[in-house]
């Protein structure tokens, strides 16, 4: 009888404790990738590709003191790359902006303030998108169509925000830990081990020794067969999906 009651028990627990995980796995968005798909407006991290092609990126939002030896280095490996702003960098070193721009590399914004944008509002969010693109496209007569979140902190709302103003969400699969002031070599070595076809690697114009490991990884990976294009050229434009992984494919 007590074995019996033991095995009821259980069995009410394990129903238990399947429905709460079931209410968790669905509101915490895992339901959807359990079941082959994504509540969530997903950003682009890498892109499906079968060329070993990637992207380097600089993020913008303090400082210049090692930017022109990065510009040299990418300008020595006939490399282009992008280039995210925030908008008081860019105000505060337009001659930067068109330094950049006038050697070809592509420029993307990284927001107005530098904020955790997915605790703004829709209007909140075109407001940044806005004045920070102005504010570059002001310096380059260009426009502006990729975004990357501060932080890598996103929502649905600022996704769907940035799409329909037109902006292709950036994030990226690689990332180089640069403001941590990693030295050159460890730089070099978490970009190099972690690259694969169609990665955006994330690295920020005035770490401490990025300027010093972007010959490194430019020269390895070219060794390795990879290519580099700015990410605009390496991301798809239209009839594409984002994978859970952040995957962009193509629509099939």
């Amino acid at each position: 009888m007590v074995i019996k009651l033991k095995s009821v028990l259980a069995c009410v627990f394990t129903a238990l404790l399947m429905g709460v995980l079931s209410l968790s796995v669905h509101y915490t968005g895992a339901y959807a990738v359990f079941f082959n798909g994504t509540p969530r407006a997903l950003p682009i991290y890498s892109v499906d590709r079968e060329e070993k092609v990637v992207s380097l990126s600089f993020d913008c939002a303090w400082g210049v003191e090692h930017t022109d030896k990065i510009l040299q280095a990418l300008d020595a490996g006939n490399v282009k790359a992008t280039w995210f702003m925030v908008e008081f960098w860019t105000e505060k070193y337009p001659d930067y902006v068109a330094k950049i721009d006038k050697k070809g590399h592509e420029i993307g914004t990284h927001s107005s303030t530098h904020s955790y944008m997915s605790k703004q509002n829709a209007e909140e969010i075109r407001l940044e998108l806005k004045t920070s693109s102005e504010a570059i496209t002001a310096v380059t007569g260009k426009k502006v169509e990729l975004f990357r979140p501060p932080y890598g902190d996103y929502d649905d709302e600022l996704i769907k925000t940035a799409s329909e103003e037109g902006y292709y969400s950036i994030q990226w699969d690689v990332d180089s830990l640069d403001w941590k002031d990693l030295s050159a070599t460890d730089i070099a070595l978490r970009v190099i081990n972690g690259a694969k076809n169609g990665s955006i690697i994330l690295m920020h114009n005035n770490g401490l020794h990025t300027a010093e490991a972007v010959p490194i990884i430019i020269e390895t990976l070219k060794n390795k067969g990879f290519s580099f294009v700015p990410i605009g050229e390496l991301i798809l434009r239209e009839n594409y999906s984002v994978a859970p992984d952040g995957r962009q494919m193509r629509a099939q």
